[in-house]
């Protein structure tokens, strides 16, 4: 057998994808054109590739075209494959975060986060058991948080249960859509120091995305720049793996150097888009 016959299959891969919103109608809209890339599976490892580019790139549309979850799926041409499977809905492998807080409203912090156990069927006691473990490993109190509401979270706590409800799934692969885009700063750092122990935990693979230089390159082992009219990947970049807390790694040269290079491609991706000559078609259905 041939060593490219034995690697295994990519974690997400997607081959010359296009996604065109309204398709056949007088005002159609190109998402994103001709996007390839491939994040590698590694197994007891995993790796967090993040998803970087001005508004209207198509980054959620990426997302959700991994998620298998419509209107972005299926792609308009092209291929979305996760781990060696071509996309064809949603599935358990498959886990997502939004920047939504998407908590139900009528259930408990931990009623919330063994919903997805209960809808598998797992035993009543065996999920509380699992739920009081999550609960605590995303930072919360098992004993005095356990009873709230939703509406009786701060915005930070309602995604640590958000987290909590997806982790517990154990999907292969987690898609995070902005997580943390509404979150305070001080509160934001906190939950990218929280996401990258968990991340080192269930050694899933991670798709996020934001439009924070700091946080793409603070979570990223890769970082994909995305540019916009139409979304289209600009370049991949492999990031040194940070090595100390989110607010220590701020202070570290690499991290200045690699953040300012960053935001000077950005600013000129957005520049660009700006030209009179560019033509911006809005994504109204995800893209962001």
């Amino acid at each position: 057998m041939s060593e490219a016959a034995s690697e295994p299959p990519a974690a997400v891969q997607f081959q010359s994808v296009t996604k065109i919103y309204g398709l056949g109608s007088s005002r159609p809209a190109t998402a994103i054109a001709n996007v390839s890339f491939t994040i590698p599976d590694l197994p007891h490892n995993g790796e967090i590739s993040s998803f970087l580019g001005p508004s209207g790139c198509g980054k959620s549309t990426i997302l959700r075209l991994v998620a298998g979850l419509e209107p972005q799926h299926p792609p308009t041409s092209g291929s979305v494959t996760v781990l060696g499977q071509t996309v064809v809905g949603p599935g358990a492998d498959r886990g997502m975060v939004f920047q939504d807080y998407t908590s139900f409203d009528n259930r408990t912090v931990l009623d919330n986060v063994v919903f997805g156990l209960e809808c598998r069927g797992v035993p009543r006691q065996q999920r509380e058991a699992e739920g009081l473990e999550w609960i605590a490993r995303v930072g919360l109190d098992p004993k005095r948080d356990v009873h709230k509401y939703p509406h009786e979270l701060s915005g930070g706590m309602r995604q640590r249960v958000a987290i909590a409800r997806t982790l517990i799934l154990r999907p292969r692969i987690i898609l995070m859509d902005e997580p943390f885009g509404a979150l305070d700063p001080a509160t934001r750092l906190d939950m990218q120091d929280l996401l990258v122990r968990l991340w080192r935990e269930v050694e899933a693979t991670v798709l996020f995305v934001t439009h924070s230089v700091e946080e793409a390159v603070y979570l990223g082992d890769r970082v994909f720049v995305m540019a916009t009219t139409p979304g289209r990947i600009a370049e991949e970049i492999r990031m040194p793996a940070a090595s100390a807390p989110a607010r220590q790694t701020q202070s570290e040269q690499w991290f200045h150097e690699k953040v300012q290079v960053l935001h000077q491609q950005i600013e000129q991706i957005e520049a660009a888009a700006r030209q009179p000559a560019a033509f911006c078609q809005t994504d109204t259905q995800g893209a962001s």
